[in-house]
This record gives structure tokens, C-alpha cells and sequence, in this order.
């Protein structure tokens, strides 16, 4: 059974919290935690046979160059018969049962992705902050600037952090991409990966606005 939650978040501002400052989102999950979990993995398991590359390939005895006339005579040499030289029992010849080249997939329907997606960002609810804005004071690339109003914010930078944004910004990202720890990613372009990862989620108000729009049934 599918039901509605209710998730109340308090924006980070630094400044005296009162009852503007909070932001809702509501977001439709699955009552059966077995089934939010089946579906969990289900999306995880989908998301990494995409990357997989499936390049391992090996070649078999009609594959490999040569080996097209008989090395010696059936018979009257005293050696073991032989009818080419890129027999799998050769040095140098083909590769019995081997890897070859191949498409991992696998499927999963949308409603279930997005089922997946809205139940681990309930699950995450105590890991999340909400901020006004993020670094959008900045002309140019600065890390040191970026570590600094991380900090000013409270954001532990030695956790892994999932920074969530509007849309893409350029000085942010170059900012940011010198931190091994911490992920950008665009409200759009959220993923179960990048969820699970995560120590601490920080999300803007913009990006917050655009989930609730799309993961609000």
C-alpha cells in the first residue's frame, strides 16, 4: 500500500528560525518496508549494470589469425596428431568457454525508480539540510572560499556529502570537484547511488521546490 509522508525541513540560514524558514515536502511511499528495500535494490542493481562496460573478450580457435594448414602429417612422425596450430591445447591458440563481449541490463519501471527514489530520501530525512543558497555569491572558481561557507554552514567536508542544486553551475562545480568527498549533482538528476553514499544530503530551497514537483504525486 503506497501512502503520503509528510517531511518538514528547517532551512539553514544561520539566522533566527521561525516558522518561514520551514519547507515541506511531501513524498509518496510504501508502507511494507521489505518492499521498500526489494525496491532499493532493485534500482541500485539497475543503476550499476549500466556502467558496467562488459568488454572482456576472448578469442576462439576460428577467431585468431592462422593456423589454416596442418602442421604435419597424420600419420608416420611419431608425434601426437595435430590439425592446426591454434588449437586451444597450443600456445598461442584460441581460448575454450572464454568472456565474450556482452550487454548487462536490466529492468525496472519508472513508477518503481521513482517509488525507490522518494523512500530513500524519507530515509534520509534526519541526514538532510536545507540551505538558502550555495556559494552563489562566487565570480570565479575558489575552493578555499567553497570549504569556508561549507563550513560557516556547520557541513562536516571530511563526511561524504551530496550537494543537491537547481540546475548546473559552472563556478560551483569547479569549485567543489577538487573535494573527493563531495558530489554535485542537479535536482533532475538525482540517483539511488548517490543517495546511498551519502553521510549528510544538502539541498537548496530552489532544488527542494523542483523535487516536490516532480516526486509529489
Amino acid at each position: 500500500m503506497i501512502i503520503k509522508k509528510k517531511l518538514s525541513y528547517i532551512i539553514n540560514t544561520k539566522k533566527e528560525i521561525n516558522s518561514s524558514n520551514e519547507i515541506k515536502l511531501y513524498l509518496n511511499i510504501n508502507d511494507n518496508a521489505e518492499k521498500n528495500m526489494y525496491l532499493i535494490h532493485k534500482a541500485l542493481k539497475q543503476q550499476l549494470n549500466k556502467t558496467r562496460q562488459g568488454n572482456a573478450h576472448t578469442k576462439t580457435r576460428s577467431e585468431i589469425r592462422g593456423g589454416g594448414k596442418k602442421p604435419w602429417k597424420q600419420k608416420g612422425t611419431g608425434r601426437a596428431r595435430a590439425g592446426s596450430i591454434r588449437s586451444p591445447l597450443w600456445r598461442g591458440g584460441g581460448v575454450i568457454f572464454g568472456p565474450k563481449n556482452k550487454i548487462y541490463t536490466s529492468k525496472i519501471n519508472k513508477k518503481e525508480k521513482k517509488l525507490a527514489i522518494q523512500t530513500l530520501i524519507y530515509n534520509k530525512f534526519s541526514q538532510t539540510i536545507i540551505i538558502d543558497e550555495l556559494l552563489n555569491h562566487i565570480n570565479k572558481p575558489n575552493t578555499k572560499n567553497a570549504i569556508k561557507e561549507l563550513k560557516y554552514l556547520d557541513i562536516k567536508i571530511n563526511k561524504n556529502i551530496l550537494l543537491i542544486i537547481e540546475e548546473k553551475n559552472t563556478e560551483i562545480y569547479l569549485s567543489l570537484r577538487n573535494l573527493k568527498n563531495i558530489e554535485l549533482l542537479t535536482a533532475k538528476n538525482i540517483n539511488i547511488v548517490s543517495l546511498l553514499k551519502a553521510e549528510q544530503i544538502i539541498i537548496t530551497v530552489g532544488a527542494i521546490n523542483i523535487i516536490n514537483n516532480i516526486y509529489n504525486d
